[in-house]
This record gives C-alpha cells, structure tokens and sequence, in this order.
C-alpha cells in the first residue's frame, strides 16, 4: 500500500496527545515499558504466567506452545474448564452474590443476575442439554437477542465440553441454515424473538424455515421473550413442533441445578464462529479453550484496567459477534466482573437511552463502535449532557478504526476530559485484542490503536513482506498468540492459504496500516477496501478520516466504484450535523475538502447526502450494499441491518441527487 498524507494523521498535526491525569493512572502495571520488556525477553513464559495467573487449571500443562506453521497449540497436556473459571470458582470464593449481569431489556424490563443465580442457570442448562443426548464434541447452534439466556447457553455448552456456535440473531434463514450445517449442529437454541427499535422481530419463523434442509438437527429449546414481554405488549403465538421444540422455562424445571464440569484439554475445542469470506461459504473460525480463555481475560483486565470489585462494565456489543464472545461473555466472567447487557438500540426510546443505562447502573467502562459514537455525535451533545456520567473513568472503541474528531468528541464530551480512550485492533480470528494502549502508561494520539500489547508481535510490511520503519503497509503478525484461530472448521488448506500464504512465516488476514514517526499503528482498514484511481492507490478510511474531520460531517462511507476512465471513482455517502444543507454547493465545498487534505487523486467524484447509513445492529457499516448501491446491483440479503429501509432511500436518492464533478 502506497502511503498517503493527511486523512487520520492530519488532525494530528498540532500534536495533540492525551495522557491521563494522575488521579485516574492505573497501578496495574508496574511501568508499561518494564511490562513490554519481560514480556519480549521470554514471550513465551510471559503467556504462561498470565494463564497461571488468571485461571484455574484441573491439570497442569507440560508445554506452553507447539508451533508448527501455521498451527499452534498452547499449553499442551493442561486442563481445565471454561464455566468452572467463568462461574463455579466465583461462588466457591464467597462472590456468589455479586452482580454477573445488569441486564435491560429494550422495552424497559430489566433484570439481576448473580454469579450464584447464574451458575445455577447454567447447571440446569447443562442438564438440559445433556438430556438431549449432548456430549463432549458435540455442536450446538444458537441463534437468540441480547437476553441473558444466551450467555447461559454458551457457557453451559463449555460445562459439558459441547462446542457452540453463535449464529447472530439478525441473520436470514438461509445463513443460519447454512452455519448449521456445516457444523453439523445436533441441537438449535434459540428464542421465539426480541426488541429492536420498539418492534419484535420474529426469530421462530426464520428457525422453522432453516431447519427444513438442517437434517443433523434433533431437538430446538425456544426461550420465551416477545410472547411474555412487559405489560401492554401483545400475546404471540409460536408454532412449535411436536417431539422436536421444547419452551426453556419448562426444560428447565424439569432437571436439577447440579452438573459437574468436564475437564478439557486446553486444545479442546470451544466454539465456531462464522466469519464472510471471498468466497459464498462461510469461514468457521475455530477457538479451543486454554489459550482463549487465558488471552481475552488477560487483555478484558489489563487493557480495561478492570478493579472488578467496584468497576461496571458495558461492552455496547452482540454477542453474536466476536467482540460479544470474548467481551460480553468470557472475558469479564472470568475475571468476576459485574457487567451491563443491554436488548436494544442506543437510540430507543430515546437518543439518550445509553447514557440514560451509565447513569442508572454508574457504569465505569464503556466499550462501544465508532459507528455508535458517530451516531451519538450527530444527535448533539444534549443527550449526554443531560446525565451524569460521572461515574465513567475509561472509554473503549472497537470494530474499526476510529477517526480522530470522534475520538476527542467521545473524550471529551463523554469522558468529561479526565477518562483515558483505548482504541483497539484485533478481529474474529485473533481472538483477543492485539493493538491496544494501557490505560495510565501509554500517551494516546487520537485516531491511533498506538502498539502492540505485550506478548504480541505485529509488523507492517511493504509489497515484498519486508518491515517497514514508517509509512503504510500491510498489518502482519510474525509469532502465535494464545488467542489466536486453531484453523477453518474442516478445512486446513482454505485456513493456510487465506491467512499465511501471501507473506511466508505471517499472519495475514487483509488489513492495511501505517506507523508513524514515533512508531504509532494506525489502521487503514482492509486492503481489499483501497481504491485504484488512476493509478493510485486510495484506502476507503482515508477518504472517510478526511470527511469526518470536516465541522459539518457527523459520519461518512466511501466506496468504490468502476469507472471507465479511471478504473475506480470514489463515491461518498455523507451525513451531515443538523444544522448543515446538503445541497450542490456543500458537496463541492466537502470535495475540496479532502482535496486538501488528501492530494486531488483522492478527491471523491461522487458525493451522495444520506440522514443515515445502512449498519448491522452491532454498529457496522455495511459498505458492500453501498458499493451495490454505487454500481447499481441487487441489493441482496440486508436483514442483518439495523433498518432495512435506510439502503433504499439512499438508493432512491443517489439516482436523482448524486454530487459530481
């Protein structure tokens, strides 16, 4: 990749950096540079003393890492269980009756969960699911909302050695049917449906239709939730299938709150997850147990700075992501944290429904998009004013790169000035947060993930796969890590060739990134998201960095598009801060814009006004129907998006009103 000036990096240009007060500085580390240094001197030891450290092991291990490229195993020949450290150990310490999870339902219902009250839930589950003929090995589908029984079900698959695959609950019946079968899942857990944006969408109905060509399907539990919602809410029928379907609510009942744990290797397998590939089928992301668990609870207490003691902790995700995995489910578990589970949208009821949720619960970390803080800039800062957010003292980003006017805005307007801001890299298959400052010891530069934690080698490379000092460049990662992918779910060759073939002794996975002068990673996005404009090569986050920066723009997406005379044209969909026009004349002033900040190569051609743009219900734009949009095609499957109806009014109005040189 071609480097480039301005975008990111231009709002740095005056310098501005963050370091925290020292009020609010951690005494979790000893320093950051001693940490990063034990940790580079034996790299390996240093993952062995955090799984010692943070977890508890049935059976100690008798090597720490077997690596022969591209596969690894860590800690071979130790055991040890994921709901025992997630839950079991909590209780037995006396913490029975802490809070596991704050849990708000959408409507407005809500609900306690004790680490004591979940650890009976999953005991029963675990029955339940061992009465349908489950075992050790054995997959199971899940496919619910944000209600905590999806939690217990992922965790009381962990208890009997079950591997879970997640499907999330936006998905058609085509993708769920299709991630069953090829996991070959025995059983289906999911719920008769859930909240969004004050409608109940129906999760039955699609689970009737998969299952009809699902033929390793036996039995399916449905947790009620729309059919016994809040006061006021209508009853709803739910066809259920005679000797196949069971209610949650009765299953449970009917066995008892004692299930031992199975011990399991630390290469055990834990989950699938599936992940978009080039091609139409589905990558199952494969992650077993030891490694996992040691580095998503490593990286949930120490880049967090977790005191789980007296911290709330609200990872504004789903769980049917990774990020919902690793930060909603085992990583602050395991650590005994209390956390925040939330149903819905941030703007339902009202735009002030999240800080509304801080307040309440006084959440002290929030870990949330940067689609979701770019949303919250364009309602105003009204909404957050209007609560107290005092109790906040670290703020997260995640899922992509963060541009830098809403890392200050998320700064300064929510974190009050005084809460560090860590922005993370990391993605399905690493597993864990990779790229990440510690909160207290890093000097932040807004826009930037900063380093590599400890532990964790990452390099930018050029075209040839040699390091590069300063300047863009492909993201590799050059050793294994606890957390990372075991392989694709029954299919090694596609695992070697899509992450380790293009730079030999690398993991690659299709994200860009450039260091700056001080060794600063700022990630550019995927590679596969750079435009070729005549001749250049333009990355997509760039032009959206350039955006974003400019006083009226409160979010942006680029795209490519083919164009005849210069292969690729940029095409921009912005929306703009209410008090801004999109009219003729705004588009061009935009254009200029980034002329300046970019070079005129970046210049988008086309600049479409939008009041929104099409996400998924995690906060994740969807820049493949934009690119339809562009070109013209079918639209495709959209039901994973948040509101459906947003790609065609942005279609409707890119035919009439486009902005164009």
């Amino acid at each position: 990749m071609a480097d480039t000036t301005g975008g990111i990096e231009a709002f740095y240009l005056e310098n501005r950096s963050f370091s925290p007060p020292d009020s609010v500085k951690s005494d979790a580390w000893i320093t950051g540079s001693e940490e990063y240094e034990q940790a580079e001197r034996d790299w390996q030891g240093y993952w062995a003393r955090q799984a010692g450290d943070l977890l508890d092991w049935s059976k100690e291990w008798e090597t720490i890492l077997e690596w022969d490229r591209p596969f690894a195993k860590w800690f071979v020949g130790g055991e040890l269980n994921v709901s025992f450290n997630c839950v079991d150990r909590h209780v037995a310490s006396g913490l029975g009756g802490r809070v596991a999870y704050h849990w708000v339902g959408e409507p407005g219902d809500t609900r306690t969960i004790t680490y004591a009250d979940l650890l009976a839930d999953v005991e029963r589950f675990a029955n339940v699911l061992k009465g349908y003929g489950v075992g050790k090995g054995d997959r199971v589908a899940i496919y619910m909302p944000m209600i905590p029984e999806l939690p217990v079900a992922m965790l009381a698959c962990t208890r009997i050695g079950a591997v879970h695959s997640v499907v999330f609950g936006g998905f058609s019946s085509d993708a769920l049917r299709d991630r069953i079968n090829d996991a070959e899942a025995k059983v289906l857990v999911t719920a008769d449906g859930g909240y969004r944006k004050g409608k109940a969408n129906l999760l039955k109905p699609a689970v009737d239709l998969a299952l009809a060509a699902c033929p390793s399907i036996t039995d399916v539990v449905v947790a009620r939730r729309v059919g016994h919602a809040p006061s006021g809410s209508e009853e709803r029928t739910v066809d259920m299938t005679d000797g196949r379907d069971h209610w949650w609510d009765s299953a449970m009942e009917s066995v008892e709150a004692s299930c031992p744990p199975e011990a399991m290797g630390s290469e055990d397998l834990l989950y699938l997850l599936y992940t978009s590939g080039t091609t139409a089928k589905p990558k199952g992301i494969m992650h077993t147990t030891g490694g996992y668990l040691t580095q998503v609870a490593f990286t949930h207490k120490y880049v967090f700075d977790l005191h789980a003691e007296r911290d709330v902790y609200w990872c504004a995700a789903d769980i049917g992501w990774v990020t919902g995995h690793s930060y909603i489910v085992y990583g602050p578990l395991a650590n005994g944290a209390t956390s925040v589970l939330y149903e819905g949208a941030p703007d339902h009821p009202d735009k002030d429904r999240w800080w509304q949720i801080v307040e309440d619960y006084k959440v002290s970390i929030l870990y949330c998009a940067p689609t979701a803080i770019r949303a919250c800039m364009k309602w105003g800062t009204s909404y957050p004013e209007s609560h107290d957010l005092s109790s906040l003292r670290i703020l997260g980003s995640v899922g992509e790169p963060i541009n830098p006017e809403a890392w200050i805005w998320y700064q300064t307007t929510i974190g009050g000035g005084r809460c560090p801001v860590v922005d993370t890299w990391w993605q399905t298959e690493t597993g864990a947060i990779m790229i990440s400052p510690l909160p207290g010891a890093t000097t932040t530069k807004p826009g930037s993930a900063t380093f590599p934690l400890p532990g964790i080698s990452a390099q930018v490379v050029d075209e040839s796969g040699s390091p590069v000092s300063v300047g863009g460049g492909y993201l590799t990662i050059d050793r294994p890590w606890p957390s990372m992918l075991r392989g694709i779910y029954k299919d090694p060759e596609r695992y070697q060739e899509t992450y380790w073939s293009r730079f030999e002794g690398r993991y690659f996975a299709g994200d860009g990134a450039k260091l700056d002068d001080d060794g600063y990673f700022w990630l550019l996005g995927r590679v596969d998201d750079v435009m070729n404009v005549s001749g250049h090569r333009v990355s997509t986050t760039e032009v959206e960095s350039a955006l974003v920066d400019h006083q009226s723009v409160a979010e942006a997406a680029v795209v490519g598009a083919s164009d005849p005379v210069t292969g690729q044209a940029i095409v921009a969909f912005v929306t703009l801060k209410s008090a801004f026009t999109p009219d003729q004349d705004h588009g061009e002033a935009l254009r200029s814009f980034v002329a300046d900040r970019i070079g005129k190569f970046g210049r988008p051609k086309t600049i479409i006004f939008t009041d929104d743009l099409p996400k998924t219900r995690s906060g994740k734009i969807m820049r493949r129907l934009l690119r339809d949009v562009a070109e013209g095609r079918d639209l495709g499957d959209t039901t994973t998006l948040a509101d459906p109806g947003v790609v065609e009014e942005i279609r409707a109005r890119a035919s009439v009103s486009p902005t164009e040189e």
